[in-house]
């Protein structure tokens, strides 16, 4: 069983602290969960973030975050899903928790008539060479925390202000951009049941 969330408009760093403390003290009999949210404007950095990836320093908040992977803008418009997972009880390594979450993105882009791809050497997935969605995750104690974003309706000016995930001249698109019209919320519904359709099967 896996127990979806929707948190709904959080600030980063509360919906970080959880992810932590939830963690933190979980046991093996824990159940695991997806918690679907959205973030006001902010700049996160991986454990390896380079700070020359950001580009301009304008009024968007900076976080240095626990999760892998670069630097890369969070906001409204951007579906969110953080995988609380224990990958050990599901003998998931990272590489096939990470794509697990491309290919659910990959799968849901498909229903809605875009094709997207992953990449073995940029975590993530793209359509026509363009970002579309991100993963970063941490792994302590044999849980997963942190997940993906899958940009739908949002801002993307604030994305020319960074070398996204660390790739410069990296360009980002979203479903809105490519004439899809649809709801964070059923976009997050239909991310969540993909990656809960490979997980317990």
């Amino acid at each position: 069983m896996i127990i979806i969330r929707d948190l709904g408009l959080q600030d980063y760093d509360v919906t970080w602290q959880a992810m932590q403390r939830f963690t933190q003290a979980r046991n093996i009999d824990a159940k695991d969960e997806l918690w679907i949210v959205e973030h006001p404007p902010v700049y996160t950095l991986g454990l390896n973030g380079k700070r020359e990836h950001l580009l301009t320093i304008g009024t968007i908040p900076i976080i240095n975050s626990d999760r892998g992977g670069q630097v890369t803008y969070h906001g409204p418009g951007q579906v969110i899903v953080y995988i609380l997972l224990d990958i050990k009880r599901l003998s998931l390594g990272i590489r096939q928790l990470v794509t697990i979450l491309e290919q659910a993105m990959i799968s849901v882009l498909a229903q809605y008539g875009i094709s997207a791809v992953s990449k073995l050497d940029a975590p993530g997935v793209y359509v026509n060479e363009k970002k579309i969605g991100s993963i970063g995750l941490r792994i302590k104690k044999n849980c997963s925390y942190h997940g993906l974003s899958l940009n739908n309706d949002m801002d993307l000016r604030p994305f020319d202000l960074i070398n996204t995930c660390g790739y410069s001249g990296l360009k980002v698109t979203q479903l809105s951009d490519l004439g899809v019209t649809v709801s964070s919320k059923q976009l997050a519904d239909s991310v969540t049941q993909a990656i809960k359709s490979v997980l317990l099967t």
